[in-house]
């Protein structure tokens, strides 16, 4: 069990590295998509054209194997919390690459997140025994976690339809959401899968079973959600706030349906409960600080003459006359004309 939980312990860190990197890499992508044509943010696709884009998503795709196979020899509550290394890639790489300024309090709340993801770690429970595909169907079928996929889907839809298209561009939470509370389902999909494909190399054919093709349909329909909206809140939030952020709700949302779907903490001491509580706390925490240190993204201009100001308005006295120029008005004569006499004097 020691030898398991190790491997996917080194796993999960490669994992959290090159997703951590690939978030830089994506949004220089999207940056120059977003010069030629629509921006993802408001429903352009110019970004599948760019070849940078394309290699943070190769990135982030070797991130996600690696991630993948760590959740075959590690519980989740295990694997998920190490995403935190991510944030601290992420966020140098922007200072650095992106000028996304990293503050002094921004370090410290990566550090927190660093911190609280250790303790969860040294406390997580032992993964548990499962021989086949069928096991994790009837955890899966269980009323508790029925009840916890019906939730999630019903926020994730209310989410999309009604607040994505009237907040999603000024509040973080809403894409974010989205992603976390679908990244759920999707951690617990592929989980059963890797599950399935182990077992099946050890000689037990798991693919005959129609619930795994159940869980690979979920996983690929949940998978192509979170990269959507992933890719809206990468190109309108500051990167080193989209991670922390992604982070926190993600880690949060796959440990509860991790411990509704598998019991992960059936039989474990009030104490490591209490352990694990205390390092949520500081994740979030550290997630707070990171969001209190963000610096606003600049006002992109779509035209080199779009005024600063949506309303300008001036008076101009002329042959004895006040006249106003309002945003709707053109040009007064008698002012053009006072300004091509002073220019050729």
């Amino acid at each position: 069990m020691y030898s398991s939980n190790l491997t996917g312990f080194i796993l999960a860190l490669v994992s959290s590295t090159f997703i951590g990197t690939s978030f830089i890499i994506k949004k220089k992508g999207l940056r120059k998509a977003g010069v030629s044509g629509p921006r993802a943010s408001v429903g352009g696709y110019g970004y599948l054209l760019e070849p940078l884009w394309w290699i943070g998503m190769i990135s982030m795709i070797v991130g996600e194997i690696a991630n993948f196979v760590a959740y075959v020899y590690a519980p989740a509550v295990l694997v998920t919390p190490l995403g935190a290394l991510s944030i601290i890639v992420s966020a140098v790489l922007a200072h650095f690459l992106l000028g996304e300024k990293l503050q002094k309090m921004g370090v410290l709340g990566c550090l927190l997140c660093i911190v609280g993801s250790t303790v969860i770690v040294l406390h997580a429970p032992e993964e548990r025994s499962i021989n086949s595909v069928k096991e994790i169907w009837e955890l899966a079928i269980q009323p508790a976690f029925l009840s916890y996929t019906a939730a999630a889907a019903a926020i994730a839809l209310v989410l999309i339809w009604y607040f994505s298209p009237r907040y999603g561009q000024t509040n973080i939470l809403v894409y974010i959401g989205i992603c976390s509370v679908i990244g759920s389902l999707t951690v617990m999909s592929i989980k059963a899968i890797g599950i399935a494909i182990k077992l099946t190399l050890e000689g037990t054919n798991q693919a005959k079973y129609f619930q795994t093709w159940i869980f690979a349909m979920v996983a690929i329909t949940c998978i192509i959600t979170q990269l959507n909206y992933l890719n809206m809140a990468l190109d309108t939030f500051n990167t080193a706030i989209v991670s922390p952020i992604y982070y926190a709700g993600f880690t949060s949302f796959t440990i509860l349906a991790s411990a509704i779907m598998f019991k992960d903490y059936s039989g474990q001491s009030a104490s490591s409960i209490a352990s694990e509580l205390c390092g949520f706390v500081t994740v979030l925490s550290g997630t707070f600080v990171l969001h209190s240190t963000r610096e606003p993204d600049p006002p992109i201009l779509t035209d080199l003459y779009t005024p600063l100001s949506p309303k300008v308005s001036w008076y101009i006295q002329s042959s004895g006359e006040h006249w106003k120029q309002k945003d709707e008005d053109g040009p007064s004569p008698n002012f053009i004309t006072i300004l091509q006499q002073d220019h050729f004097k």
